[in-house]
């Protein structure tokens, strides 16, 4: 895939996707990494655009509750609220005049914006399939909700995009990508990071995704730092979720295993629903 110093086979790397798309895209966030400059910088071009292409995959779906709710009016909106018009129509009906649509409501179904905080694990080895979950994982996440974080944690946490800040994906995806592993795991303090990120979004729903295998080293009550969330789900890696499903099970959130990073956006996207 790299003929030569500085060059990117990108026929190569499309046969090599066909062939398996996990090891490529393993292999396409390694190559970001590389001591090769230009390498790095063809490398991280193409997974940007690769990781973003994979995390579109799958039904965006709508998300959260609906509740009935009294809104101004549109013709297609919903059902003319009679009680809420009233003002408007009587006005309308003194003065022989037709009704100001400004004064009418009408009732439709609502649902809650939706806001979710990404949590990446990188104390372990940050690289191969790890790295490229967590890169489509965050591209993912973006693509399904506009009001996101992303915070990757070890022993200390870090704002990969904060909850409050535009930025582009493609951008994110390269933040994930420099990452390195290190350090223990504080699944406390990362899930306390979550809920103080959700904390600057005014949405009606929040979510915080735990990517994980969710074994802490670090000392804290996981438990209570989990319940003081709106909303908890979890995606472990498959073969090593057992410390997972615990989590789950004690706290009542719902999880998923995934093998790959082709495997996140059915598994965020069933999450999110």
């Amino acid at each position: 895939m790299s003929p030569d110093l500085g060059e990117l086979d990108e026929q190569a790397f499309d046969e090599a996707m066909a062939a398996d798309a996990d090891d490529a895209l393993a292999l396409l966030a390694d190559m970001a990494r590389a001591t090769d400059r230009q390498l790095r910088e063809l490398a991280r071009r193409l997974a940007g655009r690769l990781m973003v292409d994979v995390a579109r995959h799958g039904r965006v779906r709508q998300r959260g509750v609906g509740t009935m709710a009294t809104t101004r009016f549109d013709p297609d909106a919903g059902d003319l609220d009679v009680d809420a018009s009233t003002d408007a129509i009587v006005e309308a009906h003194a003065a022989g005049a037709a009704i100001d649509p400004d004064g009418l409501r009408v009732r439709r179904w609502v649902r809650p914006r939706t806001a979710v905080c990404l949590l990446v694990d990188r104390s372990g080895s940050m690289i191969g399939r790890p790295l490229a979950t967590n890169a489509v994982a965050s591209a993912a996440v973006a693509h399904r909700c506009a009001d996101y974080s992303v915070v990757s944690f070890a022993k200390d946490g870090l704002a990969v995009k904060s909850q409050d800040t535009t930025m582009g994906v493609e951008l994110v995806v390269d933040r994930i990508l420099a990452l390195r592993g290190r350090g223990s795991t504080n699944i406390a303090g990362a899930l306390r990071l979550a809920g103080q990120q959700l904390l600057r979004s005014t949405a009606g729903r929040k979510i915080t995704i735990l990517l994980s295998d969710c074994r802490a080293t670090e000392p804290g009550d996981v438990v209570a730092a989990a319940s003081a969330l709106d909303e908890l789900v979890i995606l472990a890696p498959r073969g090593d979720e057992h410390a997972a499903r615990a989590l789950g099970a004690a706290t009542g959130s719902r999880v998923a295993v995934v093998g790959g990073p082709t495997e996140i956006p059915a598994a965020i996207a069933e999450l999110l629903a």
